[in-house]
């Protein structure tokens, strides 16, 4: 059973299940939707989630992990960097790291030809490899010799420059971007800064 079909049958609304958990609606928002992944929440919140909804912390992630398994949905671009970028605060560098390597969710997001996704999340591992002093994983060598075809800036970068008529902001969020990410065509200048 889904989170809403758990969710459903308890007859609760996202709101309802806020209160009764103490979780932020905001995040209840994100796992209902599909934007903050269920298996990547910390305990506490699943402690929390799995009581109210009246099953097993086991029992939630199993679920949630076996429908992201079964499913090809895809979450936008921008929810996925800022999942990504959530995911390095929380786990710390080197959990992302050892983390992200041995799930190889590089390999299966570029089997499923969703390059920029898999191209950002090398991009993070190499970033925080050179962060770390850390050897970069040998594993992806024949990927980082790919690049997206169009280069993909920041959708606040794209807002600006639409609303200014000008190109000044996309020259400067190219000028600041962080080198491991601009080799795959990927305008990226804060990945640590998130909320």
């Amino acid at each position: 059973m889904t989170i809403l079909q758990l969710m459903n049958k308890k007859n609760l609304t996202r709101y309802k299940l806020s209160k009764q958990s103490g979780i932020p609606q905001t995040t209840v928002n994100d796992i209902c939707s599909g934007k903050a992944r269920i298996e990547k929440c910390s305990a506490e919140t699943l402690y929390k989630l799995s009581n109210v909804l009246g099953v097993t912390m086991e029992e939630l992630i199993e679920t949630a992990m076996k429908d992201h398994e079964n499913s090809d949905y895809r979450i936008n671009f921008e929810s996925f960097k800022s999942n990504v970028c959530h995911s390095v605060k929380d786990k710390g560098d080197l959990g992302f790291l050892m983390d992200t390597l041995k799930s190889n969710e590089i390999r299966t997001l570029f089997e499923k030809k969703w390059y920029p996704e898999a191209l950002y999340l090398l991009a993070m591992i190499d970033y925080l490899s050179r962060e770390n002093n850390i050897p970069l994983c040998s594993r992806y060598e024949e990927l980082r010799s790919m690049k997206l075809k169009r280069t993909v800036y920041p959708a606040s970068v794209i807002v600006a420059s639409l609303a200014a008529k000008s190109d000044r902001f996309r020259k400067e969020a190219l000028a600041d971007s962080i080198p491991e990410f601009l080799r795959y065509n990927i305008v990226e200048g804060e990945v640590r800064n998130v909320c």
